[in-house]
């Protein structure tokens, strides 16, 4: 898996062919650690990639470099904090928790995305004249 990717893959295939592998929409990965944070309160990176693999149940596999370039972006948008701590195995890590204008953004985005599934749901529903 190349770095800076998320990819997602059907539970069948163990492990996944490249060929059938997509990459995660643009802004996706990003909903979903702002979800992940809103429902676990405080998490290092590690815990939430593995927090995402776990709710899709291993459909989407996440590398550290995605988790982090995406955790920078929140960061920087002032959508997270972050604060040292120590993790459960007793080493010193980042704890990432979201921010008053990080639920603003996620209750925002998570609508647009209901919108937006909907939509899909229409056409995917579409029949040929007949």
């Amino acid at each position: 898996m190349s770095s800076g990717q998320a990819h997602v893959c059907r539970p069948q295939e163990d492990p996944p062919l490249a060929e059938n592998r997509a990459e995660i929409v643009q802004g996706t990965l990003e909903l979903m650690v702002l979800k992940t944070l809103e429902a676990m309160r405080s998490l290092h990176g590690y815990g939430i990639a593995r927090r995402i693999e776990q709710i899709s149940e291993d459909a989407l596999r996440l590398n550290q470099g995605t988790i982090y370039a995406a955790l920078v972006r929140l960061l920087q948008k002032g959508w997270i904090r972050a604060a040292w701590g120590t993790s459960e195995n007793n080493r010193k890590a980042r704890f990432y928790s979201i921010t008053k204008s990080g639920r603003h953004q996620l209750k925002t985005e998570a609508e647009n995305w209901e919108q937006l599934a909907s939509l899909m749901g229409r056409f995917l529903r579409l029949t040929e004249p007949g």
